[in-house]
C-alpha cells in the first residue's frame, strides 16, 4: 500500500498523469491561458490537476467513490457539453440577435464558470460558441471543463444566500496568484498535506463550512432571467429556476441541505485523497445526483460527437443510479376509494412529493404526469389517460398536440383527452404560451407538486402556485388528489385500474420547438431527441387494484 501511495505522490509532484502523459511544468501551467489577457492572475486550472490525488478512492464497503470519476459522469462536469443547453442558447440568440453578447455572457456564468469568471477578471465578456469552436486548449479548456473543482471550491463565503449571489452571482478572489490561492473544503488539513497539495495543484486547502451549505448551490440553481423585447431591451424578469426558494419554504430547510440528497455521504471513515489521505468521517460523494437520466444517456450515446470525457459505462451507471433514486425517493402514489356505481367507475389517485423542493423543479422543460388505465376482465383497455408515446409526447395533452395550448390543472378527469400534468407553463407579454426563456415574462400554470411543509397561501410570488391549482383544496403539500370518474359497461367487469406517475426531463414541446430554428445546435439536438424519445421518460411510482 505504501509503495502504491508513494507512486501516486510522485505522479502528482512530477506532473505525470495517471495515463502516463507528461504534463506541463508548474511554471508552464501557471501561464495565462490562450486567449486570456494577463490583466488578472490566473484563477483556475482544469480538473485533471485534481484527479491524480482524488481518484482511486474506495469506500469501507468496497465501492469506487473516486471524486474525479463520479464528477466527470455528472451533469456538472458536462454543463458545457450538454447539447440541449447549447441548442437552447442558440435558440435565444436567434430569437434575440441584438442581445447575443449579453446572452452568451449570462449563460456562461453557470455553464462555463471558469472561462467566464476569468474573462471578467480580465475585463472581457464571457463567450460560449467561440469556445465550442476551438480545440479545447487555453480558455476553451476552462470552458469545456464545466462546473469544475476549482470553480465551486473557490466560491467565497461573502454574499451567499443574498439576491446578489443568485443567477451566477458567486464571488471568487480575483487578485491572489496561483500558488497562494485557497481551495475551500469541509476538512481541516495539516501543514504537511497542505504543502503536498500546493505543490501538486498550486492551490492551498482551507477548511470552511460554507462549502457544504445550500447557499453555495443556490448561486447557480437560482436563476432569474430577463425578458427581452424584439429589440433586445429588458422589459421584465422571470423566476426561471428557484428550487432553493422552494426548499426554504418547505419543512426540509432546517433538516436537510441540497448536499444531503445530491451529494450522499459515505458511511464510515475513509480518506478523501489517495495520496497520504487521512481517514475522514463524512465524505460526500461528488455524484451530484439529479433527475436528468435522459441527458446522461444522450451524452453517453453521442459522447464522441460531443467531446465527452466520461466513459459510456460511467454515464450509463450514473443514469441507472439516477433512475433508481427517482424510483425510490421522489414520489409515492396510491389508489383509493374505488367503486362501481351504475355505469361509472370512480377512483381517487393520491400522489405525494418526497423531494425537498417542487416535483419536478428547476428548468421548466421538466414535467410529471398521471397515466391511468382501466382494463376489463379480458385485459382489454376500456379507458386510458396520459399514455406515454414513443415520440416523447403524451396522448391527450393539448400542448404536445398544439404548442399554442396547454393542459389545465384537473381536479376531476372523465375523458381520455384530459391528463393531469404537473408542470410549469410560460407566457410571453401577450399571454401566449412559449418555451422561450427570454421571451417569457410570467407563468400561466405552475402545479408542480409541493414539498412537505410548503404553504401555498403564504408562498412568495416567485414560487407561487399558478393556474387552477390555486383553488384546488386538495392540491397542497406534499401532493395532490385527483378523482377519476369513468363511464364503463358494468357487464365487462370486474375491472383493473392501474395508475402511474411518470417523469420526463425534457418535454416533447421543449424539444420540438427548437426545430423551428435552423442552426447546427438546434438541428443536432432535435435529431438526438428523436433518436431516443421512446426512453425519455420513466415511471416514478405506481399502484394497481381490481374493482369487483
Amino acid at each position: 500500500m505504501r509503495i502504491w501511495t508513494l507512486a501516486l505522490l510522485l505522479l502528482a509532484l512530477t506532473g505525470l498523469s495517471s495515463h502516463g502523459r507528461t504534463e506541463e511544468s508548474p511554471a508552464e501551467r501557471d501561464q495565462p491561458a490562450d486567449g486570456l489577457k494577463a490583466a488578472a492572475p490566473q484563477m483556475f486550472l482544469t480538473s485533471d490537476r485534481c484527479m491524480a490525488c482524488h481518484n482511486n478512492l474506495t469506500s469501507p464497503d468496497g465501492q469506487d467513490v473516486s471524486i474525479g470519476s463520479d464528477w466527470r459522469a455528472s451533469m456538472m462536469a458536462n454543463s458545457a457539453r450538454d447539447p440541449y443547453w447549447q441548442a437552447a442558447v442558440r435558440r435565444e440568440v436567434l430569437d434575440h440577435p441584438s442581445a447575443q453578447a449579453a446572452i452568451e455572457d449570462e449563460c456562461a456564468k453557470c455553464h462555463m464558470p471558469m472561462s467566464r469568471t476569468q474573462a471578467h477578471a480580465d475585463g472581457l465578456k464571457g463567450q460560449i460558441f467561440a469556445h465550442l469552436a476551438q480545440d479545447g486548449s487555453g480558455a476553451a479548456a476552462l470552458a469545456a471543463d464545466g462546473v469544475s473543482c476549482t470553480a465551486c471550491h473557490q466560491i467565497l463565503d461573502e454574499n451567499l444566500g443574498t439576491r446578489e449571489s443568485f443567477a451566477g452571482g458567486y464571488l471568487i478572489d480575483r487578485t491572489t496568484p496561483l500558488g497562494q490561492r485557497w481551495i475551500f473544503g469541509p476538512f481541516e488539513v495539516d501543514a504537511g498535506r497542505r504543502a503536498i497539495m500546493n505543490s501538486a495543484s498550486r492551490f492551498q486547502p482551507l477548511q470552511s463550512a460554507h462549502i457544504q451549505s445550500s447557499e453555495v448551490c443556490a448561486t447557480c440553481h437560482t436563476l432569474y432571467t430577463h425578458t427581452l423585447d424584439e429589440d433586445g431591451q429588458v422589459i421584465g424578469e422571470l423566476p426561471e429556476q428557484v428550487p432553493y426558494q422552494e426548499w426554504q419554504h418547505s419543512a426540509y430547510r432546517d433538516s436537510q441541505s441540497c448536499q444531503s440528497c445530491h451529494m450522499p455521504v459515505v458511511e464510515g471513515e475513509m480518506p478523501v485523497s489517495s495520496v497520504w489521505g487521512e481517514p475522514r468521517q463524512g465524505f460526500s460523494r461528488h455524484v451530484f445526483r439529479g433527475g436528468n437520466f435522459f441527458m446522461l444517456r444522450m451524452l453517453g450515446r453521442y459522447r464522441d460527437q460531443l467531446g465527452v470525457q466520461a466513459l459510456s459505462g460511467e454515464l450509463e451507471t450514473a443514469a441507472r443510479r439516477t433512475v433508481e433514486h427517482l424510483e425510490t425517493s421522489s414520489a409515492r402514489l396510491s389508489l383509493t376509494d374505488l367503486r362501481l356505481q351504475g355505469n361509472r367507475l370512480q377512483a381517487r389517485v393520491l400522489v405525494e412529493n418526497l423531494a425537498g423542493h417542487k416535483l419536478p423543479t428547476a428548468y421548466p422543460s421538466r414535467r410529471a404526469w398521471l397515466s391511468v388505465t382501466v382494463s376489463d376482465r379480458q385485459g382489454e383497455a376500456v379507458f386510458q389517460s396520459g399514455a406515454f408515446k414513443a415520440d416523447g409526447s403524451i396522448e391527450g395533452n393539448d400542448n404536445d398536440a398544439d404548442g399554442s395550448r396547454y393542459e389545465p390543472h384537473h381536479q376531476r378527469i372523465e375523458s381520455a383527452d384530459q391528463v393531469q400534468i404537473y408542470e410549469a407553463v410560460l407566457a410571453d407579454p401577450q399571454g401566449r404560451v412559449t418555451t422561450g426563456l427570454l421571451t417569457a415574462i410570467r407563468y400561466l400554470k405552475d402545479n408542480r407538486l409541493l414539498p412537505r411543509g410548503f404553504d401555498k397561501s403564504t408562498a412568495h410570488e416567485d414560487i407561487a402556485v399558478k393556474g387552477l391549482a390555486v383553488e384546488d383544496a386538495d392540491f397542497e403539500a406534499p401532493g395532490d388528489e385527483v378523482l377519476y370518474s369513468i363511464a364503463v359497461d358494468p357487464r365487462r367487469g370486474p375491472f383493473s385500474v392501474r395508475a402511474e406517475l411518470w417523469y420526463q426531463p425534457i418535454a416533447y414541446r421543449w424539444a420540438h420547438n427548437l426545430a423551428e430554428r435552423r442552426a447546427m445546435e438546434t438541428e443536432r439536438f432535435v435529431g438526438y431527441y428523436r433518436s431516443m424519445s421512446d426512453n425519455s421518460a420513466v415511471v416514478l411510482a405506481r399502484d394497481s387494484i381490481k374493482v369487483p
